[in-house]
């Protein structure tokens, strides 16, 4: 079973299994012709169950071969140009080749001991980003796994700083005090941060937004102002920068106002809207984030990373020593005493994934013009997108795009009954996703259901969302066809 190990005698090993696993990748990439066949759960399960893992195949290929049947063959493909539902992006080559190596090589990032260049090398990346964002000198960050994770460390950040001096907070008070104030349409992991550090379940103050879907720093004024008369601490505001259903971004500058004006946490979670750092044509877009506390960015989104690749940014680096923890046989004290840099002080994480290598190959590859170039045309088949379905009498659309999402509902002329219209819409999206000829996302707006794309893919072109809209409305009008024979 040794000959299983990648080490200094199996490297010529090493080189032909992963030779023939990409060589398997690429055809399948070459070949794919739509995102998705359409498998159910019902048809792909019983092939998984039928595997016996007591019993390998003990060969490369062999597995491969099997891999085609459960996995490769059925995959949802994020490259294709008619995958238009969530935020997945098609990945850039040297970010791939950036996965191999540190898949094989397997630093961890959690002690010096453990990583070497690669800590200096995600040091770097956290002080490039920052320096993009305008967070200042004394600026630090580290990576996560993902957008969830960094909001969630950016609120702990949050809670630590609301307590000591703080008007309304006593000495033994307790976390019932603390509010958090983000839009009605900002990220669930809000909440679910709240609940993990042990707030109230009315700790999260929902902000209504504006017909841009973004948040009203009236009603964000009215609300601290409640908070303070009534004896509680706001302990942060969530400004929104690309939101998971509409890509709209909150006023940053007058909520950094408001933050200014409370002693408030700003955390701007730009997990979608960093992209923007590197934007040639719609930087101007997040004007004002350089004054948040803490900034969630997620380059799996928008920098076009395989998953995972995300970070946690603070303006104040001191501030992560509310998430450090000193271990006699992993980061003792004294290691800070003898500057060596150990980046679990910083991270809910130890065990932690050499993830900044796939930015860095391809920043030093690409530069950052070359991500934001990518970003910018798919912002801007997102305008197009929307002069589309503006122009189209079957179609609704929501709110003029301000990354590259569009959100949207198909509206049939002799169907009146707002029930019927939801179930066209659900129907649609369904059959579609079973034909596998394209994927889109849905979600509601107003209690009604809507469909959404979620443009990422610099290949899609406008002819690809025109006749996927014709699609939709095919799928819909067969569905209502259907249901009005059925009830006559």
């Amino acid at each position: 079973m040794r000959s299983h190990l990648l080490n200094d005698t199996t490297a010529e090993r090493y080189r032909s299994s992963v030779t023939e696993g990409i060589e398997r990748v690429a055809a399948k990439l070459a070949t794919t012709d739509r995102p998705f066949t359409g498998v159910t759960v019902d048809a792909l399960a019983p092939r998984i169950d039928a595997i016996d893992l007591d019993r390998p195949l003990h060969d490369t290929a062999a597995v491969l071969d099997e891999l085609e049947d459960v996995y490769l063959r059925d995959a949802i493909y994020f490259h294709h140009p008619r995958y238009l539902a969530h935020l997945n992006c098609p990945v850039v080559i040297p970010a791939v080749v950036g996965e191999a190596v540190l898949s094989a090589v397997n630093s961890s990032l959690d002690t010096w001991d453990q990583s070497a260049g690669g800590t200096l090398i995600e040091r770097k990346l956290i002080d490039w980003t920052t320096a993009r964002i305008g967070l200042g000198e004394n600026a630090d960050g580290v990576f996560t796994s993902g957008g969830t994770q960094s909001n969630l460390q950016a609120l702990l950040l949050a809670r630590e700083e609301a307590k000591p001096g703080r008007v309304g907070w006593e000495e033994g008070a307790s976390f019932a005090k603390l509010r958090i104030f983000a839009s009605e349409v900002s990220h669930f992991s809000v909440k679910k941060s709240a609940k993990l550090l042990g707030l109230s379940p009315d700790s999260v103050v929902s902000i209504p937004v504006d017909h841009d879907k973004r948040m009203q720093t009236v009603a964000l004024a009215h609300e601290l102002e409640r908070c303070k008369k009534d004896g509680l601490v706001p302990m942060a505001v969530v400004a929104t920068a690309g939101t998971t259903d509409f890509g709209s971004i909150d006023p940053l500058p007058e909520i950094a106002e408001l933050c200014e004006q409370y002693g408030t946490w700003m955390h701007v979670d730009a997990a979608y809207g960093c992209g923007l750092l590197a934007s040639i044509k719609y930087r101007d877009r997040i004007d004002g984030i350089e004054r948040a506390d803490s900034v969630t960015v997620d380059y799996h989104k928008s920098f076009f990373q395989p998953v995972s690749s995300s970070a946690v940014l603070v303006r104040d680096a001191a501030t992560l020593r509310h998430a450090t923890y000193h271990a006699e046989y992993l980061n003792p004290r004294r290691m800070v005493q003898e500057r060596i840099p150990n980046q679990v002080d910083k991270s809910l994480q130890t065990t932690r994934r050499f993830d900044a290598l796939k930015l860095w190959m391809t920043l030093r590859t690409m530069g950052a013009d070359g991500i934001g170039q990518l970003f910018d045309e798919v912002c801007d088949l997102a305008v197009e997108g929307w002069q589309l379905l503006a122009a189209d009498p079957r179609f609704d659309v929501v709110v003029q795009p301000s990354l590259s999402t569009l959100v949207f509902r198909y509206i049939p002329a002799a169907v009146t009954d707002p029930a019927d219209i939801d179930r066209a819409n659900l129907y649609a999206r369904k059959a579609l996703f079973a034909s596998g000829d394209a994927v889109v996302a849905g979600t509601k707006v107003g209690g009604r259901h809507y469909l959404k794309f979620t443009l990422l893919n610099p290949e899609t072109q406008a002819s690809d969302i025109a006749a996927v809209l014709d699609l939709i409305a095919g799928h819909a009008e067969q569905y209502l066809g259907e249901t009005v024979v059925r009830a006559s």
